[in-house]
């Protein structure tokens, strides 16, 4: 398929930090790049990661994994459509979770609480670290020496970086990847396909739940619209069997066409105006290209506040989330007070750490050892450490 101009192409693309020969199978680089993030650790244990539900709440609801292909589906399909780099957009898709800790948010606001002192914690950050430090899979080079399109729309995939954290700022010092400017089209296609994907597919995992109920969704826009016309479609259908089952996959799977057929045609309108010639006009436009119609944007924002009041902080999901947050807490002051305690792998990187006599790095090892566990595995490091269980 012949790319748009404004794709990311591979005839000017900028390489790796570390040089590498092509790839022997005829491989792009962006299809290098998507299988080095599939076989990553990262990626693999994000199958035992927190998206809503407690991975142990039941088989059926989503986790990190099951969530990032679900980004990689959209997303592709958005690339495929407007002529773009399917295979960097999908390796950003799969990527962009990659630095998430355990108990999804609620892990996360643990970390940003104990490192609140040492510059913080950000998923984001985390999964930068991921991808260029943390996987040691290669004997020539520490991470997985992704091509710079792909680590620059892991760093901004979410638009310019004004105030970057230290060791994105750090690392852009030492391998420039232009964060004050957007990222490509494919890049932006990624960050709001994880919109669709999450809005949609948490409405799904709600209403399997319980937590939400088709009444509830009637004059939510969008979803209400979805609802009404699956409805429609069911009354002329004879079938019983679990009417409800159909009923919200019919209505979910017309959410995300009308977001992604709106979010396709709002912006082939975007690129009509702004008429761009090559990948650097996308890169250094006044705004980001990829997005919503007006009305299809701000109904948007109201599916995403809808779904904090009555799923995110419903009282069942609180009582999960505080407990997760807790055990990460405790993990966290244990480890940072009792470095010994690391497994023989960590404590080599706290050696290397302490060698420049910083606190803040040591520190950084236990969060590094912290946010790469699984729900379950750190629920039983939790229990090897203090012989009590905290998510019964």
């Amino acid at each position: 398929m012949d790319l748009a101009v404004y794709a990311v192409q591979e005839a000017t693309a900028r390489g790796r930090l570390y040089p590498e020969a092509e790839s022997s199978s005829g491989r792009t680089p962006w299809q290098r790049d998507r299988d080095r993030v599939i076989h990553s650790t990262a990626f693999r244990v994000l199958q035992y990661k927190t998206q809503v539900f407690v991975n142990h709440e039941g088989d059926f609801f989503r986790t990190r994994l099951t969530h990032s292909l679900e980004v990689a589906q959209i997303a592709r399909s958005i690339a495929r459509a407007l002529r773009l780099n399917e295979d960097l957009t999908e390796c950003l898709a799969l990527a962009h979770d990659l630095g998430h800790p355990p108990f999804g948010h609620a892990g996360e606001y643990a970390l940003q609480e104990g490192m609140k002192d040492y510059n913080g914690f950000s998923h984001n950050d985390q999964s930068l670290r991921q991808v260029t430090r943390l996987e040691q899979r290669y004997v020539a080079f520490d991470g997985l020496n992704l091509t710079w399109e792909s680590l620059e729309g892991l760093a901004k995939h979410n638009g310019p970086v004004l105030n970057p954290d230290p060791y994105l700022k750090a690392y852009d010092q030492y391998y420039p990847l232009e964060i004050t400017s957007y990222a490509s089209i494919e890049a932006q296609i990624a960050s709001i396909s994880d919109d669709i994907a999450y809005h949609s597919h948490d409405l799904d995992d709600g209403l399997r739940a319980g937590l939400l109920q088709f009444n509830e969704l009637k004059d939510l826009p969008i979803v209400g619209e979805a609802l009404y016309k699956a409805q429609k479609v069911m009354q002329d259908i004879t079938v019983i069997e679990h009417r409800d089952n159909r009923l919200r996959h019919e209505m979910i799977r017309r959410v995300i066409d009308l977001l992604v057929s709106d979010l396709k045609k709002q912006t082939l309108l975007n690129l009509k105006e702004l008429n761009p010639k090559n990948s650097d006009d996308i890169r250094y436009a006044q705004m980001g290209v990829v997005q919503f119609s007006p009305e299809v944007g701000q109904a948007n924002q109201q599916i995403r506040q809808f779904l904090y009041k009555n799923l995110y902080y419903h009282w069942r999901v609180n009582r999960m989330s505080r407990k997760g947050q807790k055990l990460v807490c405790e993990l966290f002051t244990i480890l940072s007070e009792n470095m010994d305690l690391l497994p023989t792998e960590w404590q080599r990187r706290l050696e290397k750490a302490q060698e420049r006599k910083q606190k803040s790095g040591a520190l950084r090892v236990v969060v590094d050892y912290i946010a790469g566990m699984t729900d379950r595995y750190a629920m039983e490091e939790y229990q090897r450490l203090t012989d009590l269980a905290i998510l019964a």
